[in-house]
Formats: C-alpha cells, structure tokens, sequence
C-alpha cells in the first residue's frame, strides 16, 4: 500500500510509503496524503478482533494502514497508548444512556478529549517514521487547534526525542480550560502561542507555512523539517478508524447487534476528521449505515451536504463548542477525492482558496448523500440538550457531544430510523463547566477555573477527571499572542 495527494491528477501520481506520509503531514502540492487503497474486512476477520483488547484491535487495523512498519513494534506502541494508566477503565468505552444510543465515551485519556485516541500513539508512529527513513534533522510539529488538539498533541509530543512542538490557538476561541491546559504545559520541547483571529486563521497560516519554499529551506538550514499533528496527518486520523471498528465490535460481543447487522454513527465534527475516520470504517467493511454529520451554528459542513455549496463566506460564530467553530474543514478534501478523484478535489479546493467557495458536482454529491445526512444545533438546543440529558438519563455531557446527540434526535423524528448509533463523545464535560452549568440552570457567578470545576462536580455528583485538577496545579509557561501574519517568526525565535 502506497499513499498518493490528493490533487495530484498526473497519469503516475508521487506515490509515498505510510512513514513518509507521516512525516511529511501534507504533500508537496498541498494536498492531503490517502491509501491507494482501503483495506477490506471480511465478518470472519471481525468476529476474529471480538475477544481482543483495545490495544490489539488496534494493533491489528493499524498495521493494515502502516504496512512498512514492524507489526511487533506496532502491537508495542498501542499496548503503551492504550494502557490503563493513560486511559484508566478503557480507551473507548460503550455506555447507553438513551434507548438504542451508544455513549463511545473517547475522553478517557491524559487530556480529557478524544484527540487523546491518536496523540497517545501518534509521536510512537512518527520516532519510528524517522528511524526508518534516516532523517537525521528535528521534526518541527506544527499544530492549529480549536481546542483539543492542541493540548493532545503537547501532551503526546512533549519531551520526545528528535520533536519539538509549536501549537497556535485563537486568542479568544477556547474555552478557559482548554487554554490553561496548554498555558501550563510541561515539557522542554514545546511552545504554546495565541494568534489574534479565529482557528481559520490559525489553521491558514500553518498551511501557509508548509507551502512556503523560503521558509522550508530555513528550516532545513536550521537543522530541522516541519510536520503535523493536526488530522490533515495521515498520522492522526488513521488511530481514530479504530475506535470506530471497536466500537462495532463491541455492540456484537455485548449482544446489541448480530454480526453484519448496521449501526449508524453520529459525530459532532467540525475539521472532518472524525466523521471521515467513520467513513473509512464503513469502506474497510464495518457494517455502517448513515453517517450523521453534526454541526452547531457553524454550519458550513450541514449545508454543503444539503446544498453542494460549501461556503466559507459568512458569518463566523463563536459558541459553547468551540471545537466546532470552523469554516474550513480539511479533511472534507479528502472525501472529495475518495468519491470523485484528484481533478475535481484540486478543482474544487482551488475554488476555496481563491473565491472562498466551491459547488461539488452532482454526481459527487448523490455518492455523497447516499452515506451522510447533516444537521445543525443552535446554541438554545444545545444547552436544552444538555439539560434534558441529564434530567432523563442523569448523564452528563458536553456541548460538542449535544450537538452530536442533537443530531441523532433530529434524525430519529426525521426518518424513523431505530437503529442503534454510536454518538462520538468527545471530550469531559468538565472542560467546559461554565456552559455545562449554565445549561443545567446553575450559571456561573465565577470565571475560576477551580471553583467551576468543584461547582459542576457538586451539582452533578460526578467525579472530576484528575488530570483537570492537575492543570489547576501547574504555573502558566506560555503567554504570547500574535497576528497571523507573524506566526512563522515564532518558529524561529523572533
């Protein structure tokens, strides 16, 4: 199995073998990397991976994607990820909590989010990508993140051999926690800096970073190469197929469903990363049915779904999912070429970058519908999502994951579709305390981190995560905010 661009539409497409695509996070041509091929799955070969642990399911999907790495090293490395003492009680637990629909809880890990799922193995993947090409320079990891990804990636990066780790968020984009948990983050080899503007921003000029020649070969005069941890990395987005097969694996071996009979998954997204990890699922074989692409008032996925227009030309909304709060989602790049091939993606992704908008055709589009339906929460109906949850089920969650569980209802009275989903939990609701409180009736009448984290935990009786109340300890490292247009000074010490 080789990995080819996205765009790249020559008659030999630059084939690439899975560490280079690791390590080198975007093609040349600034196109995403993908398999030539998707691995298939036969329902032996499922019910084979049903008594397994999480760590040799993945081992075992992995290995499949990451053919030139040593399948011993890789069954190492995910034994190490998904330990229990990085994920105490499971990686990726099943729980349901409303009739038919399966809490996969993913924020069981270091950081309290499911970019844990990726970033505890990811840094494993790319020492071994460099060990086996050679590299003798420093990867220099760059990372956009609306929220998780950033303190995942620090959390998984820190202090590794041969890394550094630089991580832009918006200034004013994250909820409170998620900026002190990467403000105080430990670690020699990492930097944390603000950029005034939105994650658009942030995510446009790390892409513009990766596409400048000038500041590649100042880099390599430097001693070191730029890479990604964001899930434009092949790297980040492989380890999420997983917890989709597993959590398949899971409602047989619980007796939910019967080998080869459907789940629908439903997944608040804003990159498409995690919804298109699904996808992949469903093309190795993984008895997947719809496909719901969940989404707050930063619509622009919902309506390109609905419309064949994406759009990135509006208004921009900051809301209590901030993780979602994205008008460019890169890994839709990445759907295109899977369902209409590298001319139309570059076509398109050319459109976006020039006029901020492209129309898919429409037999794209009817490939398209056949797996996702999209739908759209607003602020009120997370909030009211929240509360209902918790009154009904008295299970908390987060406002991402009621995006998610929004979704799943709007479908149900939609079509009438019963069938069992597995909703993406993405993160603690913990992480966002003072709109989980607000939600519950209980609004804040401080901003303390410390005292919100006590606040929920008193009102709901649940256990705050420890590695929150670790962050509390922690003195804040990293403090500096600059425009986009600056944020390539900050790589080299300006």
């Amino acid at each position: 199995m080789k990995y080819v661009s996205t765009r790249d539409a020559s008659a030999a497409p630059r084939a690439v073998s899975s560490a280079e695509a690791i390590l080198r996070g975007l093609a040349p041509d600034g196109g995403l990397y993908m398999p030539t091929e998707i691995p298939r799955l036969t329902d032996a070969e499922l019910t084979a991976l049903l008594p397994l642990s999480y760590a040799e399911r993945a081992a075992e999907i992995l290995s499949r994607f990451l053919p030139d790495y040593d399948r011993a090293a890789l069954s190492d490395d995910c034994a190490v990820s998904y330990a229990d003492d990085r994920f105490p009680g499971g990686a990726a637990p099943l729980l349901e909590f409303e009739r038919g629909v399966h809490a996969l809880e993913l924020w069981h890990g270091p950081t309290c989010a499911f970019k844990d799922m990726a970033l505890q193995i990811m840094p494993r993947l790319l020492s071994r990508a460099l060990s086996m090409s050679g590299e003798r320079r420093q990867a220099h990891i760059l990372v956009a993140t609306s929220g998780d990804t950033g303190k995942a990636a620090l959390e998984g990066y820190r202090d590794v051999p041969g890394v550094r780790i630089t991580v832009f968020y918006p200034l004013d984009g994250v909820s409170p926690m998620q900026k002190r948990q990467m403000t105080t983050q430990p670690g020699g080899n990492v930097n944390v800096c603000a950029v005034r503007g939105n994650f658009d921003d942030a995510q446009n000029g790390v892409k513009a970073i990766f596409a400048d020649g000038a500041l590649a070969r100042r880099a390599d005069e430097a001693g070191f190469f730029f890479s990604s941890a964001n899930s434009i990395n092949w790297g980040r987005l492989a380890p999420q197929i997983v917890y989709y097969v597993s959590a398949y694996c899971d409602l047989v071996r619980g007796g939910t469903l019967k080998m080869g009979e459907k789940m629908n998954v439903a997944v608040p997204t804003g990159n498409f990363g995690n919804i298109f990890a699904a996808c992949v699922a469903r093309a190795m074989g993984v008895p997947i049915g719809r496909l719901l692409c969940a989404s707050n008032a930063n619509c622009v996925l919902t309506d390109f779904i609905r419309t064949c227009v994406y759009d990135r030309r509006r208004v921009f909304y900051k809301t209590m999912s901030p993780s979602m709060d994205i008008l460019i989602s890169s890994n839709l790049e990445r759907l295109l070429w899977l369902l209409g091939g590298p001319s139309q993606t570059a076509l398109c992704m050319q459109a976006l970058a020039r006029d901020g908008v492209y129309t898919a055709p429409e037999t794209t589009m009817t490939s398209l519908r056949r797996l996702f339906s999209g739908y759209t929460a607003s602020e009120a109906e997370t909030a009211e999502t929240i509360r209902s949850t918790w009154e009904r089920a008295q299970y908390l969650i987060d406002p991402h994951t009621a995006v998610g569980l929004c979704a799943v209802r709007q479908y149900r009275a939609e079509t009438g579709d019963e069938r069992p989903v597995v909703l993406a939990s993405t993160a603690s609701p913990y992480k966002f305390t003072a709109d989980v409180l607000a939600s519950l009736g209980r609004p804040a009448v401080t901003d303390d981190p410390a005292a919100l984290l006590d606040a929920l935990h008193k009102v709901s009786g649940t256990p705050i995560p420890a590695p929150l109340e670790r962050t509390l300890t922690l003195p804040i490292r990293f403090t500096r905010a600059v425009e986009k247009e600056e944020m390539a000074g900050v790589l080299f010490g300006n």
